[in-house]
């Protein structure tokens, strides 16, 4: 999450997100235009500039009751206007787990 003193310090050089945790059972969610969450990154609000970008970061962290410890993170545009995630962390984050949760009998 980025602290509010780290805020006015934000620079993004690509299309970038806001990504959270959904507070009742921890999902990746993504901030939507429409001022929501979805768990689809195709659904999340791009911005570019880096204003942009503190302006729905704000509009995120005030909604804490949906998601908690929301953060920017790049994407990238792929043809057809298709948003993929712009690095390793968030190529994991939108696969899920990484571990498999069955307890064996």
């Amino acid at each position: 999450m980025t602290s509010p003193l780290e805020q006015k310090k934000i620079r993004i050089t690509g299309p970038s997100v806001v990504t959270a945790n959904r507070t009742w059972d921890g999902a990746v969610v993504y901030r939507t235009a429409k001022q929501g969450w979805s768990t689809e990154l195709s659904d999340s609000a791009v911005v570019s500039t880096s204003d942009d970008a503190r302006a729905l970061l704000a509009e995120a962290t005030a909604d804490d009751v949906g998601a908690v410890g929301p953060y920017i993170a790049p994407v990238e545009l792929k043809d057809g206007g298709k948003v993929k995630p712009g690095n390793l962390r968030e190529h994991i984050r939108a696969k899920g787990v990484t571990i498999d949760l069955q307890v064996p009998a």
